[in-house]
C-alpha cells in the first residue's frame, strides 16, 4: 500500500452550481490529499454527482474555485484535455463502444487523443485487463460481457490515460448484486495501490471499509464529514443520523 501524503491534490472552495433556478451546490468546500480515498454519500438529488462532474469540468460552476493537480478548473482558458489527462472518470453507465473489443476500447484514448505508440498502448492495455481481473477477455465485445465486466473495462479504459485522480459516480448502481462485488474489489485494489479516489456511492459497507474520509451531502451542502470509524457510529447532525438510520 502506498502511504498517503499531506499534499492536497484536489481543492474545492465555496463552490456554487445552479441549473436554471435550481441551486444544486450551495457553497461546497473540501480538500482531497494525494493517495486519499473520499466517499461522498447522501440522498438522491443532494448534489453528489454534480460535484464530481464539476471536478472534471463536465459541469461549469457559478462561483467558487476548483483546483486539481495544480490546474485551475474554473479558468476560462482551461485546456480540458490537459485536465482529463490527469483525472479519470467512471460513470454509472459503461459507455463502451459496442463495435470495439475490450482491448480496443481501452486503447482508443491513448492512441487517438494522446497519439501514443500503438504497441506501447497495447502492452499497457493487456496489463490493465489483468489488473481488473479480465485476462482472456481482451477480444470480447461489450455485448459478450456481463455488466460488471463491462464496468471493469470502463475502469481500465480510464486508467489507460495514467490519471492522478479517479472519479467514480455510482459505478455499481446499474449492476446486478452478483456483479457489484467484483467492481468494488477492483476499486479497492486501486485504493490500496495509492490511487487518489473520489467516489459517489450508496455502498455503505464498502465506504466504511475503503474510505479515509466520508462526506454526507444533503440539499446542496456538506452536512457532516469525518473518518468512517467515527462517522458511522458517532454522527452528530440530526440529518446525518436520520439518513444513516434508514440505510444501515
Amino acid at each position: 500500500m502506498t502511504s498517503k501524503t499531506t499534499e492536497v491534490i484536489v481543492s474545492i472552495k465555496d463552490v456554487h452550481k445552479s441549473f436554471g433556478d435550481l441551486e444544486v451546490l450551495k457553497g461546497v468546500s473540501l480538500d482531497v490529499r494525494k493517495g486519499e480515498v473520499i466517499c461522498i454519500i447522501g440522498p438522491s438529488g443532494s448534489g453528489k454527482s454534480t460535484l464530481i462532474r464539476c471536478i472534471n469540468a463536465l459541469n461549469d460552476i457559478q462561483a467558487g474555485t476548483i483546483h486539481v493537480c495544480g490546474i485551475d478548473v474554473t479558468d476560462p482558458k482551461l485546456q480540458k484535455l490537459e485536465l482529463r489527462k490527469r483525472v479519470g472518470m467512471v460513470f454509472q453507465q459503461y459507455n463502451l463502444f459496442p463495435h470495439k473489443t475490450a482491448l480496443e476500447n481501452i486503447m482508443m484514448a491513448p492512441t487517438l487523443v494522446l497519439n501514443e505508440d500503438k504497441e506501447t498502448v497495447r502492452t499497457r492495455a493487456f496489463a490493465l485487463m489483468q489488473k481488473v481481473r479480465l485476462e482472456g477477455k481482451e477480444n470480447a465485445y461489450p455485448g459478450e460481457l456481463s455488466g460488471g465486466q463491462q464496468q471493469r473495462v470502463a475502469i481500465a479504459r480510464s486508467l489507460a490515460m495514467n490519471p492522478d485522480v479517479m472519479l467514480f459516480d455510482e459505478v455499481t448502481a446499474a449492476l446486478d448484486p452478483e456483479t457489484v462485488k467484483e467492481v468494488l474489489v477492483t476499486i479497492k485494489d486501486l485504493a490500496q495501490e495509492g490511487m487518489t479516489c473520489i467516489l459517489v456511492t450508496h455502498e455503505m459497507g464498502f465506504a466504511r471499509e475503503v474510505a479515509d474520509h466520508i462526506y454526507f451531502t444533503d440539499n446542496g451542502v456538506i452536512v457532516e464529514h469525518g473518518p468512517p470509524k467515527t462517522f458511522f457510529t458517532k454522527a452528530k447532525d440530526p440529518r446525518t443520523k436520520e439518513f444513516l438510520s434508514q440505510i444501515l
